[in-house]
Order: structure tokens, then sequence, then C-alpha cells
């Protein structure tokens, strides 16, 4: 993940990272990026039920009832494990985890055992009355999914209205006082809505949007041929710079973020070598913190029969399951020589991304290398990067 605002505008510095000790339990939510230790952030598939057809869902989720997920016992004693090896963060995924039964027993839970809930929706369900209920249960985050505007988004969403009941479940939550913002998976039917999203985070007061670069896996694999060109991803992340910057200027409070492309972070770093190279260093030192993609480090997924991941989209590669061995054994002492390759990813990167003068603050995405591929090492076809050498004028 990749602060834009954070970079640009200077709102996280090395002392404020240094001064909380970098500790993923001791940082505030918006740095846990910068955390030196390796407890993940989990991603929690906690249905596979989902009242919506998204186009680019990566678990193919359906509204209809699915055997074999964990009842409420199991949860709350995986709830236990991951509390017992200090996890930061549980976000509550899906399907639409909205639509399981117990979600607001499981986040109370998780919230008095010093794990940080949070839940990502389509946020068709928001009602006034369960957006209070969000609050009231100790929720930190509430990430809503809007893929543009709104024929674009209904379109996404397989559901004619989908826009505006998510637009309506933001609003929902914001006036609850939940934390809210939106996500937005781009590539090319939807890229030119970009600005139009940033409006309504700007007109709606939205203090979080993040934007994800398309993955290939579920339904996303078979868009491969949709992710945005190299052109259109320079042109999108210039257009982010240009608003995150325009909106710190004119005292607006949203955050920016960018997710799985960590080219943004080298472009981003590109931009102050040639326009303010005192902020390089800093700037350099953020990104190194973060280290680029933490799949298998920094983050990890369990899906909804209990299977360990090294993140949401490495579904076809199971490290375990936590019906059979605890989660934090799996991922503490697991010997697989895909996990552990992984955690060591400079190491192991070929082609464009093993050459690459940046590959330690990047390593490019192994997901979409292996889809285009059929080798995970190989070089990521995302990469946008003209100048991928470091090499000055």
């Amino acid at each position: 993940m990749i602060g834009c605002t954070k970079l640009l505008c200077g709102t996280a510095t090395i002392s404020d990272i240094v001064k909380y000790g970098r500790g993923s339990r001791d940082l505030p939510p918006h740095m846990l990026q910068f955390s030196s230790d390796t407890t993940p952030l989990v991603v929690w598939n906690s249905t596979n039920r989902c009242n919506l057809k998204c186009r680019h869902c990566y678990i193919n989720a359906e509204d209809r009832a699915y055997q074999g997920e964990f009842t409420t016992g199991e949860a709350r004693a995986f709830i236990d494990d991951l509390a017992s090896m200090n996890v930061p963060v549980l976000l509550f995924s899906g399907g639409e985890p909205l639509m399981r039964h117990d979600l607001f027993e499981l986040g109370a839970y998780a919230k008095e055992k010093g794990i940080r809930p949070v839940i990502s929706t389509n946020g068709t369900l928001i009602t006034p009355e369960l957006a209070q209920r969000i609050y009231d249960t100790g929720f930190q985050y509430v990430g809503v999914s809007l893929d543009g505007n709104e024929a674009v988004h209904d379109q996404f969403r397989g559901c004619q209205g989908a826009f505006a009941a998510a637009l309506a479940g933001i609003r929902n939550s914001i006036a609850a006082g939940n934390k809210t913002g939106i996500r937005f998976t781009i590539n090319k039917l939807n890229y030119h809505t970009l600005p139009d999203i940033l409006d309504i985070v700007e007109r709606e007061r939205i203090p979080r949007f993040c934007m994800y670069h398309l993955v290939y896996a579920g339904r996303g694999k078979e868009m491969a041929e949709l992710d945005t060109t190299a052109e259109q991803k320079r042109q999108t992340i210039e257009l982010l710079m240009e608003r995150t910057l325009d909106f710190h200027r004119r005292g607006i409070e949203v955050e920016i973020l960018t997710t799985d492309n960590h080219a943004d972070g080298i472009y981003i770093l590109q931009y102050f070598e040639r326009t303010q190279p005192e902020r390089v260093p800093e700037v350099k030192q953020l990104l190194e913190m973060h280290g680029g993609c933490s799949a298998g480090q920094k983050m990890a997924n369990v899906d909804p029969l209990g299977n360990v991941h090294a993140c949401q989209f490495w579904g076809h590669k199971t490290l375990g399951n936590v019906r059979k061995k605890r989660f934090s054994d799996i991922w503490q002492t697991s010997q697989d020589e895909f996990l552990l390759k992984l955690r060591d990813k400079a190491s192991h990167v070929e082609g464009r991304c093993g050459e690459c003068s940046y590959k330690q603050l990047c390593g490019g995405c192994r997901i979409r290398a292996e889809a285009t591929s059929g080798n995970l090492w190989g070089e990521d076809p995302a990469c946008y990067l003209a100048d991928w050498r470091g090499e000055k004028p």
C-alpha cells in the first residue's frame, strides 16, 4: 500500500514512526505499513456469500448458502489465536461480511482481545441502523467499494441501483461516526471515471480513498486483458498526485492511497528526485520501511473454509488450514518454500524485476507475473516505469 498523502505531503515522517517503536500493535492504524515486525494484518473472508456478483471478484462469490464456513465457536477460537500472536488488525471481508449473522459478535470479540476490527463491504446493506451498530460494536474502519460512476458501477456489480445503495451506505456510515473510505479497483473500463470518484470523495467529505490496481485472480484473471496500459497507469498516478497535493493545499482532510502496484511509490520517489531532491532521503527511507508487496509478511489471508494464503489474491496456493493447525503455527513456523521465498522476494525475482534498481522497494506483483507467464518470479506485466534502472539524466 502506497500512501500518496504521506509521501507527497509529508504527513508521515521518520520521526513520527520511530517514536511509536515501529511495532504493529503500537503504531496508529494509518502507519501500519511502516511496521518493522512481520505480525500480519489478517484479511478473513468470513463468508463466500454476497448479494452482488461483481466482475472482478477474486473468490467468485454468489448469493447462496455455502457449506463448511466457520461456526461462531470456530471463529472465536481463530480470533483467540490471532490475539495470542498480537495481530494488529482483522479485516472482515467476504463475499459480503454483513451477510454473516454473527459479524457483530465477532467484531466485538476481536476488539475485546485487542485486535482492531475493520470491514470491507459493498456498502449496499448499510442502513442508518446498521451503521450505528457498526459504530457501537467498535469497528475501526469501513471500506466501501465503488467501481466508477453510476452506470459503470452498476454494470460491474451486476445489479442496477448498486451505486445508489453503496453511496447511501457510505453516507449512513459516516453519519453514524464510522471512519469510512472508498475502495476503487481500476481497469480500462473505469479508469476514465476516476476524476468523478475523487469528486465524490471531496463532495461527501470521505476521509480515505484507496485505489486498487487490478490483480489477475478469480474473475479478475479473466480480465487481465482489461488492465490499464502503461501510459494509462502513468496518467492515473499523475492525476492522483495532482489531486492529493490539491486536497492538501486546500485543507481537505482525505488520505489517498494505492495498492497492488508498488511502482506507484517509485514513481513518487522519482518525482521528488526531479523536483525536491532534499526530500528524497526521507521518502526513500519510508519506502524501505514499507518494503514493497507485503503478501506473506505483513499481510495474510484466511478463506471461509480456514485455508491460509499469503494474501487474499493467492487463493490457489494454500499454506495450511486453521482447523488442522493454528494460524500462528502455520505463519510462524512454516517451511513452505513459496512462503519463505516470498519473504525474501528481492533475491528471487527475475527479468526486468530482477534487474530493477528499485527491487528492494517494490518487487512487483508475483500473482500477475505467474498469471501471465507461468513464472511467479518473472517480471510484473503491470510495471509502467520508464526509468526502472534508476538512471539519472
